[in-house]
């Protein structure tokens, strides 16, 4: 039997993780390494795996990638791999610093309400998805999540794009801003002839590009359509929306723009977004944290929020959800070189928690150096009444300490674990504390 196999080196990933999910679909036999739960080891690499796809973050020398290189086994990374995809499908490709995976989890809902049955690879995952980040669909459509980090987004070819904002990201990669700008803009080049780009008029840095943005447009012969907080459907698409949030109103207005672009009937696009209920770790009610002989139920939530843009969005989301309710946040940074080149907008971007926690930071493999001068614990003295945890296994201690300070009336709160880390894991911590 002449089977075909496919080997992903750190298929941990949420995104590696999603296009295995379509090779499988495919009726290719999966097989995979991840640094946390196998390691790398030559020995994983199967003797007849036909290709490998490794995700962007491996080394050049991860030596199960030196393996196959040396049977001749056909490589590609991530985004080469999904690039060629692109290639083969009519696809949506939904871009920005932030907002990414709800635009295109709403997107996706959307056209599948519709019935365009998209396949649907996407950077978390979905309860509408069995829990799961792929979709597979019948029809030529191809909804992804296109991310900027080493350039990823370079090698996709879509007919459809969306762009939600411009933001000093992935500097390890890109240095600077304007880098940031430019690589956004060699994406907007990739936009087929024909097509659509929907881009976000509220986003001053990615709106003063607008220039830029008709240039290539008028070259590649592929329309422009600007979406904002001032259009007429917004306060119909409010009206619906279960997500709190500027940044998810806008986020939808962007799905709705184009699914209307795409001729899809206002009723259905409004109807698809009220059933929405949010993704794995994006405000993701989790549980209570019990205290006082469960006299008290302390609302625990989780959320993916790493940059300094995103903290304080989601933060005055949940002030919004939750007004009469304090504000607990325990975040973990995530990768030293971000919040080293960041420090300064990390310090104001608590303003709207009334406590705040922070752990040890989250170091990415092979992304990370170390500066002793940009720490958590150096974070936490620049911000008033912050706490540095050092053990985060303590957290569950530390909260009942604060709790039980405050007088009874003060006990109306919620907490807040944040992070792209692996803080996840201590929240599960809190959901099996009793006093």
């Amino acid at each position: 039997m002449n089977k075909k196999i496919v080997h992903f080196i750190g298929i941990g990933g949420i995104g590696v993780s999603a296009l295995a999910g379509w090779f499988k679909a495919y009726g290719w036999e999966v097989s995979g390494s991840d640094i946390e739960t196998t390691g790398h080891s030559p020995s994983l690499l199967p003797k007849d795996a036909r290709l490998v796809i490794y995700s962007n973050a491996i080394s050049p020398d991860n030596p199960e990638l030196k393996k196959a290189k040396k049977l001749g086994i056909k490589t590609f990374s991530y985004p080469e791999a999904l690039g060629e995809l692109t290639k083969a499908h009519r696809t949506i490709a939904v871009a920005g610093s932030h907002g990414k995976s709800t635009t295109t989890a709403l997107l996706s809902l959307i056209l599948i309400k519709a019935g365009f049955d998209p396949t649907v690879i996407i950077g978390t995952k979905l309860r509408e998805f069995g829990d799961s980040n792929f979709k597979y669909g019948k029809s030529n459509y191809l909804v992804i999540e296109a991310d900027e980090w080493k350039g990823a987004f370079w090698h996709y070819s879509p007919t459809f794009a969306v762009i939600t904002n411009i933001d000093k990201e992935h500097l390890d990669f890109y240095k600077n801003f304007n880098n940031v700008k430019k690589s956004f803009l060699k994406f907007i080049g990739n936009i087929h002839s024909s097509g659509v780009l929907v881009v976000n008029k509220d986003d001053k840095p990615l709106y003063a590009l607008r220039g830029s943005i008709k240039k290539i447009a008028k070259k590649n012969k592929f329309k422009v359509l600007w979406y904002g907080k001032n259009q007429k459907t917004v306060p119909k698409i409010k009206k619906v929306l279960q997500l709190p949030g500027a940044h998810n109103l806008s986020n939808a207005v962007a799905a709705y723009t184009l699914a209307k672009k795409l001729g899809i009937k206002e009723k259905l696009i409004l109807s698809a977004i009220k059933k929405y209920k949010g993704a794995w770790r994006r405000m993701e009610y989790r549980g209570r944290f019990e205290i006082l002989d469960s006299r008290f139920k302390i609302p625990v939530f989780d959320d993916y929020a790493h940059h300094p843009t995103e903290i304080k969005a989601t933060l005055a989301a949940f002030c919004e959800k939750f007004p009469s309710q304090k504000i607990i946040c325990i975040f973990q940074p995530h990768q030293a070189d971000r919040l080293k080149r960041l420090f300064k907008e990390f310090q104001t971007a608590f303003n709207d928690a009334n406590s705040l926690i922070l752990l040890p930071i989250y170091k990415v493999t092979g992304r990370d150096k170390t500066d002793k001068r940009f720490t958590s614990k150096i974070l936490a003295s620049k911000i008033p009444g912050a706490i540095y945890l050092e053990n985060p296994k303590n957290l569950p201690k530390v909260l009942k300490g604060i709790f039980l300070k405050a007088k009874s009336s003060k006990l109306k709160a919620i907490i807040v674990m944040m992070g792209a880390g692996n803080i996840v894991k201590y929240t599960n911590l809190l959901l099996r504390f009793r006093t």
